[in-house]
């Protein structure tokens, strides 16, 4: 779909060598073109247009004086800055371009007919007037050389296997004729044949190929043999083979020319000598000759020289340069280069550039040089239709995309012209019209336009579309300049066709060389009938080589590029048209910092911006960057489509984008959400977006046509939809291109909410309303799946309590109830069912009333197709379970009637229950459903024979507290359900519950049992006032209750029971003094009289308390001291491991910058390994080990790996034990000063506060390090030195800590507000 249109164009005129020119070579380093004439050699400056060098063979007598001599080739030799010229008299001679020095290196006493130089430059063929190859190597030393005409077929010539006779074999189209054919003999070569051997290079040097006349038959054969010059295979045997020959560089065809009885063709030759395709030259019988063929360097365009033929063969004079490429199997003329028949600009020679592959250069006879760029373009309508016109001889094919995708080389339409075209420019009509201006080779332009009938897009009465009918030919316009404008040779002088308006075009012509051209504005004159002029208007000159000229008919702007990337803006709609340069909106000049193949004009953020793309990919926007791997780009609507080197296809919104966000959409691998991002085949190229349409045309690279809906037009065309409530085409596209449903809601829940009957009556289809009920979920798709970055504020609302599947359902279901409950009956029944809690029983119900009357509307849906539906929704056993759920034992049978169920397995049963009392009957049916709440109910409504099967199924399925609901509370089923539930609790072991619910009935002894258990002592006394227990059974209630309370060391609840209720104040005064309330204990002594008491209980153990605490205060301050100062020195030790490490990790060397960041990994976590190899071990042990290897985990042993951890919590730990001892010493202290121990009092408070005041000041010591190594962030800033950025740094590689280590770097608070101290004491 792609046309060869001239990029630049550079003519040389003027120029005077001696002598004759008869073949060039390109000096690619310089760029200079190297001339062989029949004098000598010449060096021209195409730039400068001046002979820079020359030299004369004729001095030397290589070629004779009357201008006769014939040089058969010349090569430029760029490593030996030399050409090489091979003469017909035999002589090889060798001119250095850099010292002017002539040499013959060689020659050949039967004379050259040909020269060829591999493409590697290593080896040179010699073609002798003995027909032989001489080969010979760069250095012009002799290999071999062979006979060109040899008997055998080559090393690769065809086995045989005698498998059956021509008869009998297979012969295709020909059909059985073709085992009877005889064979015709070959004919010789025809007489414009000059009988010259041709030879050609395949492109990686291996092998090469000649054309021949054979003496045998006087007809050309073709041979190929390899670097060794070994014949490798030779052609059949072909009628009418002409002497050109060319290797397609990539390898696969040899390109020739036969002349056959009716037609003359381009033939193509395998390696083997066999045919393989042809195509056909425009042209009559006899009427051309090919005289060359040549493939350019990247193989992708194959140049025809053609000249024209009088009735006896001798040339006529008119030339032609055809450029022929190949796609999807078929061959296109591109350009036809018309040279006209005047002998002084006779083309002489041509040849592709080795290194640019889209260059072309040319050779006159009269030393006129052309040089054209050429370069791929895609010529686009802009219109709705979406039109995509390529050329193909004196044939436009234009494909209508917006109405049929046609495969090429099939077309929608053809365009038939006089003669070859040559350039094309599109014009979308202010009515919606397209038209089309097509530039032949005689520079005349021919403008079509679109019937009226293109426009209307309504179908027949029969419902089919319409054809498309070609365009009319509106007029046909000449071209009249100037004859100094006009050029003398170059047949492309009219280049970079616009169309402006109706009758306004815009084209460019080149000036003198490339430092020129001009900018002509051609308008029409209105003539009868369809000849006209085109005249021009304003004629203004360039300073430098317009290379493109992009138009925007949306805003009239038309932007000119320069062959240097500078970009300027061409104000054509005024009275004096006028150039100025592209400016951004800050005023600054732009230019881009490569020339582009395509530029294209779209506004970005409110301002207009020039896009172009290299024909290196690189994709610029005005003076950036945007990135280097963009294949194709297009402009359509508000987007922008890209096809990247990493196949994918990327589609961006350009209301929403600024530079930056292009930038990082372009530079971002495949990972972004797939609205962006399309994968597409390799090689693919954007041919034309549709617009107002989902389509996107892509090109693949054998030629075949791919459409693809991208992902970003589907949506932002569902989204437009949907804002205006058009729901019946996005829902038709959201089915057609698998779109989740659920954007239908999501998009605007309040507006879909508002408008449900809108969207049932657009959509008018159960089937679809069906679909869109089961595809909802409660995922919101605007979130997840297609996320808008350009939503709107008004269109976010508030998430509803209610889930949205339900909320949907219900009102989608209100409103089918509401136009006709008969027509969606079977949605109406989906929207039960595809509620989160299905509901299943109404949906069963429903159709249960379907067939109970009888009498419905015409389109209301029987019960039975209603149920197959439901079986079509639902499992069918859960459908049965439900339909039993009902208790409707005719529909149970419905449903069953339409499963796979055999009656054997549910009459029986459906038969059982019919027998039974109604509340049983339910009872059994929801107990088989294990409905057991629900069955619970009806059987308590079964009478009391049923209770005892009642209180199993409380007891089986735990329904304590559902029962208890069921009954009055004087019951005695009440009673007997609480008891039952009583009985449970205790098994639990919730005593003091059980005690409640049989205290409740009246069960006095058993819940006095039960608040015993539970150390309910309070309750239990209570039950034992109503049990009138004696004083004798309370005292042994008060001591059994006062010993377990002790157990659970609720010392001071014992002894008030052991005073009040066992009149034992001694044993009260010891649980006191065991629990140390040393005050209370004393207030019952002194309140019963015990003074014994004090000496024999209450003083010793004030004493033994005072010598148990101050000996644990004296070893946990030791302790703390200890492991403080071993913190210190385990801090060092690890600091000096770390700055012994970082030097290791970065060596003070000329060679730092070699090492890796491994070894660095590697040597820090070494340091670990002997902990983490543990750990991994102790993962696979139980959880008993599990957690004695947890208890282990700090070691405080001496260099374990986390001695550090350990100190830092074994130290918290003593913090928190002599904190709790602050609390507790207070009473301590009053009774030693009660008693007269003023001494041990006094120190034991020094001691405690000493200790107190010596960790408050030690916690910022042993924490503050700890807190700033424990964040694993890295500084930077300012004030940070290379030191604190490796540290920070080396910290960041530790393995991060766990939670529970992280506790550890926090430091422990002393409770400051506890009143201990005695200031008698200070």
């Amino acid at each position: 779909m792609r046309n060869l249109r001239v990029q630049k164009s550079l003519e040389c005129v003027g120029l005077q060598g001696f002598g004759r020119p008869q073949c060039f070579a390109v000096h690619s380093d310089t760029g200079t073109v190297l001339v062989a004439s029949s004098h000598g050699i010449a060096q021209l400056d195409p730039q400068s247009k001046q002979v820079i060098n020359e030299v004369s063979l004729t001095t030397d007598e290589y070629l004779p004086e009357d201008g006769s001599g014939l040089i058969v080739a010349i090569q430029d030799l760029p490593e030996q800055e030399s050409v090489c010229v091979a003469t017909a008299t035999g002589d090889i001679l060798l001119f250095n371009l850099s010292t002017n020095q002539l040499e013959c290196v060689g020659s050949v006493d039967s004379g050259l007919t040909g020269m060829s130089w591999s493409p590697d430059q290593e080896l040179v063929l010699l073609i002798t007037g003995q027909q032989t190859i001489i080969m010979m190597t760069k250095d012009f030393e002799p290999i071999t050389e062979v006979k060109i005409h040899q008997d055998e077929f080559g090393e690769g010539e065809f086995i045989t296997v005698g498998w059956g006779k021509k008869e009998t074999q297979f012969h295709g189209s020909e059909g059985k004729q073709a085992a009877q054919k005889k064979k015709v003999a070959v004919q010789p070569a025809l007489q414009w044949d000059d009988q010259r051997v041709r030879t050609t290079w395949r492109g990686d040097g291996q092998f090469f190929a000649l054309s021949a006349i054979c003496p045998e038959t006087g007809a050309r054969k073709v041979r190929v043999w390899n670097r060794e010059c070994v014949l490798q295979s030779t052609s059949e045997q072909v009628n009418g083979l002409e002497q050109p020959l060319s290797w397609k560089p990539s390898g696969s065809l040899i390109a020739s020319a036969q002349r056959k009885p009716n037609k003359y063709d381009v033939v193509f030759f395998e390696k083997n000598g066999l045919l393989h395709g042809e195509f056909t030259l425009p042209f009559q019988k006899d009427e051309v000759k090919v005289k060359e063929l040549l493939w350019n360097s990247d193989s992708t365009v194959l140049a025809v020289w053609l000249e024209d033929l009088c009735v006896d063969g001798t040339s006529k004079g008119n030339v032609y340069v055809q450029l022929w490429v190949v796609g999807n199997y078929h061959w296109y003329m591109k350009q036809s280069l018309h040279f006209g028949n005047d002998p002084e600009t006779k083309v002489v020679s041509l040849m592709w550039d080795p290194e640019t592959s889209d260059r072309l250069h040319i050779l006159c006879s009269d030393w006129q040089y052309l040089c054209y760029d050429w370069h791929w373009s895609i010529e686009r309508s802009g219109g709705e239709d979406a039109s995509v016109a390529v050329i193909d001889g004196d044939k436009v094919l234009v494909s209508v995309f917006q109405r049929c995708v046609v495969p090429p080389p099939m077309c929608t339409y053809q365009l038939h012209l006089p003669c070859a075209v040559n350039q094309l420019t599109f014009l979308r009509d202010p009515d919606g019209l397209t038209c089309l201006a097509v530039l032949t080779a005689d520079s005349h332009i021919y403008v079509y336009q679109d019937n009226d009938e293109i426009k209307d897009k309504a179908a027949t009465p029969n419902g089919c579309r319409k054809s498309i009918p070609t365009p009319q030919l509106k007029k046909v316009y000449s071209v009249t300049v100037s004859k100094e404008m006009t050029p003398r040779v170059n047949p492309l002088w009219l280049q970079e066709l616009t169309w402006l308006r109706r009758d306004t075009f815009l084209a460019v012509v080149s000036g003198e060389g490339t430092s020129k051209s001009q900018i002509l504005q051609l308008m029409t004159t209105e003539t009868e009938g369809q000849e006209a002029v085109l005249h021009i208007r304003s004629n203004l000159e360039v300073n430098g080589y317009v290379t493109k000229v992009c138009y925007n008919q949306s805003t009239t702007t038309v932007v000119l590029q320069l062959d240097n990337g500078e970009l300027l803006q061409y104000f054509w709609d005024s009275s004096e048209p006028s150039l100025g340069a592209w400016k951004s909106s800050a005023g600054c000049s732009i230019s881009f910092p490569q020339p582009c193949v395509q530029i294209a004009l779209c506004t970005i953020a409110g301002e207009e911006q020039v896009l172009g793309l290299t024909d290196r990919f690189r994709f610029y926007m005005n003076d950036t960057e945007m990135a280097s791997n963009v294949t194709s780009f297009s402009v359509i609507d508000e987007f922008l489509l890209f096809t990247t080197h990493s196949h994918t296809c990327l589609c961006l919104r350009l209301e929403d984008l600024s530079l930056k966000g292009i930038q990082a959409s372009l530079s971002a691998d495949a990972s972004q959400n797939d609205e962006i991002v399309r994968r597409v085949e390799r090689g693919s190229r954007i041919v034309t977006v549709v617009p107002q349409d989902t389509k996107v045309i892509l090109q693949m690279p054998r030629g075949n046509l791919e459409t693809i809906h991208h992902r970003a037009l589907l949506l932002a065309r569902i989204r437009k939809w949907l804002d205006r409530l058009m729901f019946k085409e996005a829902f038709d596209c959201m089915r057609k291109h698998r779109i989740n449903l659920n954007l239908l809601y999501d998009h605007n829940p309040k507006v879909f909410l508002d408008n449900v009957e809108v969207f049932l009556n657009q959509i008018d289809s159960v089937s679809y309303i069906n679909l869109f009920l089961t595809d909802l979920s409660d995922e919101d798709v605007t979130k997840t799946m297609y996320p808008c970055v350009s939503a709107s504020t008004d269109q976010m609302t508030q998430k509803s309590e209610e889930k949205k599947k339900d909320l949907v359902c219900d009102a989608v279901r209100a409103a089918m109830e509401k136009l006709d409950p008969d027509k969606y009956c079977l949605s109406i029944l989906t929207s039960h069912v595809g509620k989160t809690s299905p509901e299943l029983e109404i949906a069963l119900q429903k159709v249960h009333d379907l067939r109970v009357n009888t009498q419905g509307a015409s389109t209301s849906v029987s019960a039975e197709d209603a149920l197959k539906y439901l079986l079509f929704l639902v499992n069918v056993d859960e459908l049965f379970d439900h339909s039993l759920g009902t208790y409707d034992f005719d529909l149970v049978i419905m449903v069953a009637e339409k499963s796979q169920k055999d009656p054997k397995e549910y009459l029986p049963f459906l038969n059982s229950l019919k027998k039974m009392e109604p509340n049983y009957q339910k009872y059994t049916i929801d107990k088989h459903l294990k409905r057991y709440r629900k069955a619970l109910c009806h059987l308590s409504k079964c009478g009391p024979e049923h209770f005892p099967e009642l209180l199993n199924l409380v007891k089986d399925q735990k329904l304590y507290n559902d029962a208890l609901t069921l009954y009055p509370l004087t019951s005695q089923e009440y009673k007997d359900v609480s008891c039952t539930y009583a009985d449970h609790l205790s098994e639990e072991r919730h005593y003091e519950q059980a005690g409640l619910l049989f205290a409740r009935c009246g069960e006095i002894q058993q819940a006095l049992e039960s608040f015993v258990s539970g150390c309910s002592w309070q309750l239990a006394f209570c039950m034992a006032s109503q049990l009138n227990f004696t004083e004798d059974k309370l005292a042994g209630l008060a001591r059994t209750l006062a010993g377990k309370l002790q157990e659970q060391r609720r010392h001071s609840e014992a002894a008030l029971i052991l005073e009040q209720y066992a009149k034992d104040c001694e044993e009260a005064i010891c649980a006191l003094i065991e629990s140390s309330s040393w005050e209370e204990a004393l207030r019952l002594i002194y309140l019963h009289n015990r003074y014994d008491v004090i000496d024999t209980n209450l003083k010793p153990a004030i004493r033994e308390a005072h010598s148990s605490q101050s000996a644990f205060l004296e070893s946990q301050k030791t302790m703390f001291v200890k492991y403080k100062e071993r913190l210190v020195v385990v801090r060092e030790l690890k600091e000096k491991e770390r700055l012994n490490l970082l030097d290791d990790e970065m060596p003070d060397c000329p060679d730092s910058d070699l090492f890796s960041e491994a070894s660095s990994m590697m040597t820090t976590s070494n340091m670990g390994s002997k902990y983490s190899q543990s750990n991994s071990r102790i993962s696979a042990r139980s959880s008993k080990n599990r957690r004695k290897a947890e208890r282990k985990k700090y070691s405080l042993k001496e260099g374990s790996p986390l001695e550090d951890l350990a100190l830092l919590q074994a130290l918290g730990e003593i913090i928190q034990a002599i904190g709790k001892l602050s609390g507790e010493v207070s009473g301590l202290l009053k009774m030693l000063v009660f008693f007269g121990c003023d001494c041990q009092a006094r120190e034991f408070q020094k001691d405690l506060d000493e200790t107190l005041k010596l960790m408050e000041k030690s916690i910022p010591e042993i924490w503050s390090v700890s807190a700033q190594h424990s964040p694993n962030t890295l500084v930077l800033g300012p004030n940070s030195t290379v030191n604190s950025i490796m540290n920070s740094y080396q910290q960041q590689k530790m393995p991060p800590v766990s939670q529970q280590d992280s506790e550890l770097f926090i430091p422990p608070k002393l409770n400051k507000n506890i009143k201990w101290k005695l200031n008698l004491l200070q």
